[in-house]
């Protein structure tokens, strides 16, 4: 059970990464492929940009502060699990 919840973080990752690199490479939304990908992270993306500051830069962090906090979530799970 406790693989299978992993496995759905690391996905939820990946996902996150391609949203990412897509934003880079082509940063239009123009295809059922990146439609879905923003759907999948928008919702839980949102709220972290609504916490962040707004720079004069321009740059979307709410991706990084993302994958900082499902890698915390994933310790605590780990440790109340098993106890580490």
């Amino acid at each position: 059970m406790i693989q299978l919840l992993f496995f759905a973080f690391r996905i939820y990752e990946l996902i996150l990464i391609v949203r990412v690199v897509m934003s880079w490479v082509h940063p239009y939304r123009d295809n059922a492929f990146s439609d879905w990908i923003y759907k999948l992270t928008e919702p839980v993306l949102e709220p972290i940009r609504s916490v962040l500051p707004t720079g004069k830069i321009g740059l979307d962090f709410s991706p990084l502060i993302l994958l900082l906090l499902l890698q915390i979530l994933r310790r605590i799970i780990l440790q109340s699990f098993y106890g580490f």
